[in-house]
């Protein structure tokens, strides 16, 4: 079993318009709601893989209630905590006209000490059937900024395998409690390691305590280094679309490989395909299979010499 955890879950709404006008009304040619946040957006990619997945979390409110009925019934199993809170929603506007999205994020449930202690319990009763994990996402308002280095520290203690995906002090904090894997965008790989040269940024990075980096490059695809050696993916063109879940397919594919233990080519050549097949995807969370299909094989992976 693969469990994903995604303390800020939200409901994940996309609006399609013709084109995005500022000062104007707009007529939505289509809508979609799906659960999300990062984690459960992996986990939908990791169930559509075909692999057993969990996702636990927090969900609360009118707003919580609605995503967890979108979960219910479906692949991955729903192990969320409730809370007092009500879930955030997130709204992504897409311009059909530019391609272009516009994301617009609310703040997360204030989560309490009591609900945060609740959260623990559970995360480790599931630790102990999960063949690996992922931390996904930003921290909702009252959950201890070193969260994710204890969640990091409790997946080692039960030797799980963990996949770190986050950004600023919580990363920070997070990557010095040794994740396996950590998977930053070049922006929050910046400003973790003050360094916007992708490979000097990604050794740092692991000197600070991470087994392996994989950063996403946007156009330049994604870069890993690893104890194994150094591989940069490219994808076969740049894709216009729905960049919503993107980033959360990699990390699907990532940890889908690390379990099924491909050679790191392979999990990077997943990874980008299943990025790209998810901005191609008319709704956040999803990724087109067709397209993922045709593009896995066109992929370029280059192994990187590391300086002398």
């Amino acid at each position: 079993m693969l469990l994903t955890v995604t303390l800020n879950t939200a409901l994940d709404i996309t609006y399609h318009v013709p084109a995005l006008i500022p000062h104007a009304s707009h007529r939505v040619d289509s809508v979609t709601e799906r659960a999300g946040g990062k984690g459960l957006n992996v986990a939908r990619v990791l169930s559509a893989l075909g692999h057993e997945t969990v996702v636990t979390g927090f969900a609360g409110g009118t707003t919580g209630e609605v995503l967890r009925g979108l979960l219910a019934g479906l692949p991955p199993t729903d192990a969320l905590v409730p809370v007092a809170g009500t879930t955030r929603r997130t709204i992504a506007v897409v311009d059909a006209a530019s391609g272009d999205t516009t994301q617009l994020n609310e703040p997360g449930p204030a989560i309490s000490a009591d609900e945060w202690d609740a959260f623990l319990t559970a995360y480790g009763k599931l630790l102990a059937d999960a063949d690996a994990v992922a931390l996904c996402g930003s921290l909702p308002p009252g959950v201890p900024v070193g969260a994710y280095a204890q969640l990091v520290k409790q997946a080692r203690g039960a030797g799980v395998p963990v996949l770190l995906d986050t950004s600023g002090e919580p990363l920070r904090r997070g990557i010095a409690a040794r994740p396996d894997l950590v998977k930053p965008n070049a922006d929050e790989l910046a400003q973790l390691t003050g360094s916007r040269e992708p490979q000097r940024a990604t050794r740092d990075a692991r000197r600070r305590g991470a087994h392996a980096v994989v950063a996403s490059l946007g156009a330049e695809g994604m870069l890993a280094a690893s104890p194994e050696g150094t591989w940069q993916a490219l994808p076969p063109a740049r894709f216009e679309g729905n960049p919503t879940g993107a980033g959360d397919s990699a990390v699907a594919g990532l940890l889908s490989g690390l379990v099924e233990g491909l050679p790191w080519p392979d999990r990077l050549a997943r990874a980008v395909a299943l990025s790209a097949a998810t901005v191609l995807a008319p709704a956040a969370g999803e990724f087109d299979r067709e397209a993922y299909e045709d593009l896995l094989p066109q992929v370029l992976v280059t192994e990187h010499t590391p300086p002398a």
